[in-house]
């Protein structure tokens, strides 16, 4: 057990990282702040900023799918950066092997599997082909963002700009993070009523 010494008192960091964990793992299973806060007796002020301290970004589920990929290792890590949820990224040794070690019907159940999964993503970033990443866009009922990475069919492994993408990612998530309040709530769209302007005293006719 880890001991930390504050003042006059000694802390267990294990019972403080256990708390902290349940108070995100109830957030994230949808309690508000002030439930939590509640359950834990504490300010609910201390819940958002637990979840500020470790905040990545705000918005929707977001995944990222490619292939063939020679640049994974990048893709990874910008993902991880960014807080990407879902990355599933072939190189074309890796898709080959996936077509032929499988037989149709394996491949067909592996496929659909892979779209129900993909649908609990609300924005889908796309790095193929051209006509695959058209094709990915037609099946998928999301938002879906294309990089296309060259012209099909592709053969061979193909490098990522991963400049492009950053800016891709920056933003989709600057886009959505504005969609949500602190609690995590989607805020309701704004409605702007221009007011009509007040005339000035020396404007207004004298009676």
């Amino acid at each position: 057990m880890r001991l930390i010494r504050v003042g006059d008192k000694i802390i267990s960091w294990e019972k403080v990282s256990t708390a902290l964990a349940e108070m995100l793992h109830r957030r994230s299973k949808g309690a508000t702040q002030q439930e939590v806060a509640k359950a834990f007796g504490i300010e609910r002020a201390f819940v958002s900023y637990l979840e500020g301290i470790g905040s990545i970004r705000k918005g929707h589920h977001l995944a990222i799918v490619g292939f063939p990929v020679k640049n994974k290792s990048q893709i990874y890590e910008l993902a991880e950066e960014f807080g990407v949820e879902l990355v599933y990224l072939l190189s074309e040794d890796e898709r080959r092997s996936f077509v032929s070690q499988k037989s149709g019907a394996e491949l067909f159940n592996e496929l659909l599997d892979i779209l129900v999964k993909l649908k609990e993503y609300d924005l889908i970033v796309v790095l193929a082909s051209d006509k695959r990443a058209a094709t990915i866009e037609k099946i998928l009922d999301q938002e879906v963002v294309s990089l296309p990475i060259g012209a099909s069919p592709l053969t061979a492994d193909q490098s990522v700009d991963i400049d492009s993408l950053r800016q891709i990612l920056e933003t989709l998530i600057k886009d959505k993070e504005e969609e949500f309040d602190e609690e995590g709530r989607q805020r309701e769209p704004w409605i702007f009523k221009k007011r009509p302007r007040r005339r000035s005293r020396a404007a207004r006719p004298k009676i």
